[in-house]
């Protein structure tokens, strides 16, 4: 260990590592989100109906969610530098793809390729970030990753609209290609697995240890905790960011599409934000990650309860209320990874965040489909025959959706908590910590007695 990281600072370049990887992370949101304000574009420019066009987004996020254990596997194998050269390769060339397609096959292998390219770079990125800076620092900078990310959606929002509206659908793809195919080549320059004179953990494993691996990081409840939190809080967001909130915008609640851009950056904006906040809380307080997770859901479902039953179109402050609610999923889906970074070993830590990973971008893919496949049988196929009503039945879809996740939530919670306290830790219920403070009495922080007995209430 260097002197640097002893003291709980970062190693020498380790920053400029960090930038390029937040930056590459930048271009994947791009990639992602580039489909959402053309989503009506791409109904004329195709001849396609809304499922059709849900379809699109499911089978990207089908392909990335597919490849996220394959892709943990290979950063274990190969180290996460050669993923995101990789990753930002496969999405510059699907991109090109799509800015010349004028065939829906052809648009449909190039979500394919934009999916699979996304799959290698998030996990990879954070991998890179873990190896460059020490423990107590990695929360933090994994919201900090996320945030840089979140330009990538400004772009899609703001910029990208500006190319579709003028120059048009070939010049505004193209653009976005060539911009990922910039940051394969900073990749390959820049980015390095480890820091110099630190010994790489790359492993060859058997297809034997690999599955050893996933099932026993599967059967850890922290493991399964991260993966309920990462199911329940970013499907909301992604949904309307990836596809769906421009039209529920324009089409259902008669916003200018000048309105619906502005909120759509007021989203990324907030998710900006809240990744720095989030971060430094779990930083400080790893023990009660959960009520955080639960607190974020609570408030998706409580504000898109009162959208959903307002009568009419609904204000606009009530509105951006929504997008920043909505917004907080995503960096709040981050803690899901840093359960799967507490309860597992390096060696397995690539199959933990790879399986965390699955869980939100599944949840989404659900619910991206579902929203398409009803707004059609309710007669709403094309741009101009969406109506509010339509919207607001097939939103209520998220409902499901969350009770899955907070019950998934309190019994892996309950579990770890009882494996913590085999390990003789006990944790102190919220609500007798805010009694013992409001009487002036010290209650110790408990300390988990091994790297991996992770837990909170």
């Amino acid at each position: 260990m260097t002197a640097a990281a002893a003291r709980g600072g970062a190693v020498k370049g380790a920053w400029v590592v960090f930038a390029v990887g937040a930056l590459a992370y930048v271009v994947t949101v791009a990639n992602r989100t580039s489909l959402a304000a053309a989503g009506l574009d791409a109904q004329h420019r195709y001849g396609i109906t809304a499922g059709t066009l849900s379809s699109f987004a499911v089978l990207q996020f089908v392909v990335y969610a597919a490849l996220q254990v394959p892709v943990g596997v290979l950063i274990d194998r190969w180290g996460p530098r050669r993923l995101v050269v990789l990753g930002a390769a496969t999405m510059g060339v699907g991109q090109l793809v799509l800015a010349f397609s004028t065939q829906t096959w052809q648009a449909v292998l190039a979500r394919v390729l934009v999916g699979a390219g996304d799959a290698a770079t998030f996990v990879s990125v954070l991998r890179v970030t873990t190896n460059w800076f020490p423990p107590q620092r990695v929360p933090v900078m994994t919201q900090l990753v996320g945030l840089f990310g979140q330009l990538g959606q400004v772009f899609s929002f703001v910029p990208l609209v500006a190319l579709l509206h003028g120059p048009g659908w070939t010049p505004a793809y193209a653009g976005i290609g060539a911009f990922s195919l910039l940051a394969t080549a900073l990749s390959i320059i820049v980015l390095r697995d480890v820091p110099p004179g630190r010994e790489n953990p790359r492993v060859t494993k058997s297809v034997r240890e690999v599955g050893g691996d996933l099932r026993a990081a599967l059967r850890h409840p922290g493991t399964r905790l991260g993966l309920w939190s990462h199911w329940a809080t970013p499907f909301s967001g992604n949904a309307f960011a990836t596809l769906w909130g421009f039209p529920f915008l324009v089409s259902g609640q008669g916003l200018s599409t000048g309105t619906a851009s502005a909120l759509l950056t007021l989203y990324t904006v907030t998710a900006a934000g809240a990744g720095p906040v989030f971060g430094t809380f779990v930083a400080r307080h790893p023990l009660r990650r959960s009520w955080l997770v639960l607190a974020i859901v609570g408030s998706q479902a409580a504000v898109w309860g009162v959208v959903l039953l307002w009568p009419g179109p609904a204000p606009l402050a009530l509105l951006a209320l929504l997008v920043v609610v909505a917004a907080t999923g995503v960096p709040g889906s981050l803690i899901g990874f840093d359960y799967a970074r507490t309860s597992n070993p390096a060696h397995r830590l690539g199959g933990a965040t790879g399986m965390t990973n699955v869980m939100g971008f599944t949840a989404s893919v659900v619910l991206i489909l579902l929203v398409g496949v009803l707004l059609d049988v309710q007669g709403a196929g094309t741009p101009g025959t969406y109506s509010l009503d339509a919207f607001e039945v097939a939103f209520a879809l998220q409902y499901p959706l969350w009770a899955v996740g907070v019950v998934g939530i309190l019994v892996s919670r309950r579990q770890t908590r009882a494996l913590m306290a085999r390990d003789g830790v006990v944790v102190p219920r919220v609500r007798d910590v805010l009694r013992a403070r409001r009487s002036g009495v010290a209650v110790p922080a408990p300390v988990p007695a091994r790297h991996d007995a992770t837990g909170d209430r």
